[in-house]
């Protein structure tokens, strides 16, 4: 995951360049600078973003705004590839933002200085990852618990 902060009023889009050069997929070895697929929301479909993206060959699903889609009616161009079962995969991202959100000082951005609000939503994303992990844990642990119930109880009736 990557934060970048800029000062002021920015538009999200043109961050993204400087936001893709700080995520790192993870791999079993050394990880990797470029994912194999972007979701992005209707924010992100300038032409540079697009050509950045291309240039890298990350592959990208990413809707069109209407008026993208109506200047390519008046001039004939080919329709930009979206794949809506992969974009419904986005609200994860959209669900994290709205639990970073949860954190008071997140949503009203409170602190003076960038560096202690990055600090702030690093500390966040940490504790909701190891929240997180320790469910998926607790789950696992769960599960397994009631598997060997079932094969105690199975072989509890299997002797009578």
């Amino acid at each position: 995951m990557g934060f970048v902060l800029p000062g002021g009023q920015f538009a999200d889009t043109i961050m993204l360049p400087l936001t893709m050069s700080q995520i790192r997929v993870p791999t079993a070895g050394r990880p990797r600078m470029k994912p194999d697929r972007l979701l992005a929301d209707k924010g992100y479909p300038s032409k540079a973003n697009r050509a950045w993206l291309r240039a890298r060959d990350i592959k990208t699903t990413i809707p069109e705004r209407a008026d993208q889609i109506a200047h390519r009616r008046k001039r004939r161009g080919r329709p930009i590839e979206f794949d809506a079962d992969q974009y419904k995969r986005r609200n994860v991202v959209e669900r994290c933002f709205n639990r970073l959100k949860q954190w008071r000082g997140i949503a009203v951005r409170s602190d003076k200085t960038a560096r202690n609000y990055h600090a702030a939503l690093c500390l966040a994303a940490t504790l909701m990852w190891i929240t997180a992990a320790s469910q998926e844990s607790a789950m696992l642990v769960n599960s397994e618990q009631a598997r060997a119930i079932a094969r105690w109880s199975s072989s509890l009736s299997a002797r009578s």
